[in-house]
């Protein structure tokens, strides 16, 4: 008999980290539908069947979901700043369309559900450095507690119903496919504006500190959060390691060999001083551990960027 491959769906496929998950779903073999309103790069997603949605939209996703045993949730339709602006549209676009990912979910027999929520805002300001995933999660921005608040859902699902999850709290991904919009990602945004001689903006004193890593580590986290069998279900996906801004704009300055041109502008409110979390548990339970140094990746992520021009 031959085995039936793994079906997948990845949820805002046509982003950067679902872009880099197709890829490798794609070339492990399994059945892959990307789903998503559009893709950045559509040429990278050959392999999978292309099915184009809007996550808010409830009967499009309940055709989409059918039939697929793994969803891979990547969707959030805001971003820590704009969420902030207009609190009821960021629950109505993600927290609402989770919950009615879950309804479809559980009637339609999915298997597992992986969510990438945030390990970035999840916890708020905190001492506890690096942050388990056991520390108080005390969100100071709507983006955060939208993602808190779909952990919750994942959890209630699964008592009531047996829907099965997992929950990655990813830090600060960066690497190829990433393209600076509404001006997340600050590898991308500098390396970015660099390369084309303009100016970036920077807000606070670039004293913020952040856990960056690199995207092949978490798309490996990814697929080993797909198989886990464990009864964990909430991980963080980092390095464990942080690094202020200042250091990231000194590292890529040694790669480019050029001087970036900032221009600083006023604190925000949104950014808590310093994120960065430990992956202990990744390591023990998932036998997970980021492979890329972040010089390595800063030089694959400057390299795609060059092939790009």
């Amino acid at each position: 008999m031959i085995a039936r491959r793994p079906s997948c769906i990845v949820l805002g496929a046509g982003g950067f980290l679902g872009t880099n998950l197709c890829r490798r779903l794609v070339a492990s073999g399994a059945r892959v539908r990307a789903f998503g309103r559009r893709s950045s790069f559509p040429d990278e997603l050959e392999g999978a069947e292309w099915y184009q949605g809007d996550f808010s939209d409830s009967v499009t996703l309940a055709s989409a979901v059918e039939g697929h045993d793994i969803v891979f949730h990547l969707i959030h339709a805001t971003t820590p700043q704009s969420a902030n602006v207009d609190m009821a549209e960021d629950v109505r676009q993600t927290v609402m369309a989770s919950l009615a990912l879950l309804e479809i979910s559980r009637q339609v027999n999915v298997k597992r559900i992986v969510f990438v929520s945030s390990g970035g805002v999840i916890y708020g300001p905190t001492t506890l450095i690096p942050t388990p995933e056991g520390a108080p999660t005390d969100p100071i921005t709507a983006y955060g507690i939208s993602k808190l608040s779909i952990e919750k859902y994942l959890a209630l699902y699964h008592h009531l119903h047996g829907l099965e999850y997992r929950i990655l709290r990813v830090t600060n991904p960066f690497g190829p496919f990433q393209v600076p919009r509404k001006s997340q990602g600050i590898v991308a945004v500098l390396i970015s504006r660099a390369l084309n001689d303009e100016t970036t903006e920077i807000w606070g004193d670039g004293s913020v500190v952040r856990d960056y890593i690199f995207v092949e580590d978490v798309i490996d986290a990814l697929e080993a959060a797909a198989v886990d069998e464990s009864d964990t279900r909430v991980f963080n996906i980092g390095t464990g390691h942080g690094r202020s801004v200042r250091e990231v704009i000194d590292a890529i300055e040694r790669k480019l060999g050029k001087k970036i041109l900032i221009e600083w502008r006023a604190a925000r409110r949104v950014d808590v001083p310093a994120s960065v979390i430990s992956i202990e548990r990744a390591r023990e339970v998932l036998g997970w551990k980021p492979k890329t140094s972040f010089e390595e990746g800063l030089t694959q992520t400057i390299a795609w960027w060059r092939s790009r021009r």
